[in-house]
C-alpha cells in the first residue's frame, strides 16, 4: 500500500469515529449538552467533506487504489453505524432505522464482495439511488446530532426524523435495485 493523501484522509475518517464516540461519554460537566451535539455534528461532518475530498483527490492525482476502494466504504459505513448506533442509545431516532441501514449496508457490501470474486463487481456499482440514500441519511444524522428544537427557526429532532425515515425508504429500495442488479449471478 502507498501511503498519499487520499489514503490519508481515509484513515483519518476512521480515527475521527473514536473521538466521536468519547464525545458523549465525558464526564459528567466538562462539557454542556449542546456544545456535545455541536461537537459531534461538526465531527460527521468534517468525515463527510474528507469523504468526498478523499475520492476527489484520488481520481484527480491519479491515486486510486484497489486498497483505496476497500478502506474507504469500510469508513464511511464504520463512522455512519457508530452514528447511528449512538442516536437510537440517545433516544433520538428509532431503533429499526438504524436496522434497515446497518442491515442493508452488511447485505450490499457482501454482495460487492461476492460480485467482485465472480469478476462482476461493475454490476453493483454505486447507483443513483444509492447516492440520494446516502444523502438523505447524512442529512438526518447531522440534523439528529445537532437536536434543536429551534435551530435558525427549523425543528431538527423532527427534520432528522422524516429524513431518516426517508432514508430507510431509500434504503430499501437501493438494496433491491443492487438485488435486482446482481439477480443474473444468483440463477
Amino acid at each position: 500500500m502507498r501511503w498519499n493523501i487520499p489514503i490519508l484522509l481515509t484513515w483519518l475518517r476512521i480515527l475521527l469515529i473514536p473521538v466521536f464516540t468519547a464525545l458523549f461519554y465525558l464526564p459528567q460537566g466538562w462539557l454542556d449538552a449542546q456544545t456535545v451535539n455541536y461537537l459531534a455534528a461538526l465531527i460527521f461532518a468534517a468525515a463527510g467533506i474528507t469523504d468526498w475530498l478523499d475520492g476527489f483527490l484520488a481520481r484527480h492525482w491519479h491515486q486510486t487504489s484497489d486498497f483505496g476502494a476497500f478502506l474507504d466504504p469500510v469508513a464511511d459505513k464504520l463512522m455512519v453505524a457508530v452514528a447511528l448506533i449512538l442516536l437510537v442509545k440517545l433516544d433520538r431516532t428509532a431503533a429499526v432505522y438504524a436496522m434497515v441501514i446497518i442491515g442493508r449496508e452488511i447485505t450490499i457490501s457482501a454482495l460487492r464482495e461476492w460480485m467482485a470474486q465472480l469478476g462482476r463487481r461493475s454490476s453493483v456499482a454505486v447507483a443513483h439511488i444509492g447516492k440520494f440514500k446516502t444523502a438523505a441519511q447524512m442529512a438526518a444524522i447531522f440534523a439528529l446530532l445537532i437536536y434543536q428544537n429551534d435551530f435558525l427557526g427549523l425543528n431538527l429532532p423532527q427534520i432528522g426524523n422524516i429524513l431518516m425515515f426517508i432514508a430507510s425508504v431509500l434504503t430499501i429500495w437501493s438494496m433491491f435495485y443492487y438485488l435486482k442488479m446482481a439477480w443474473q449471478e444468483f440463477k
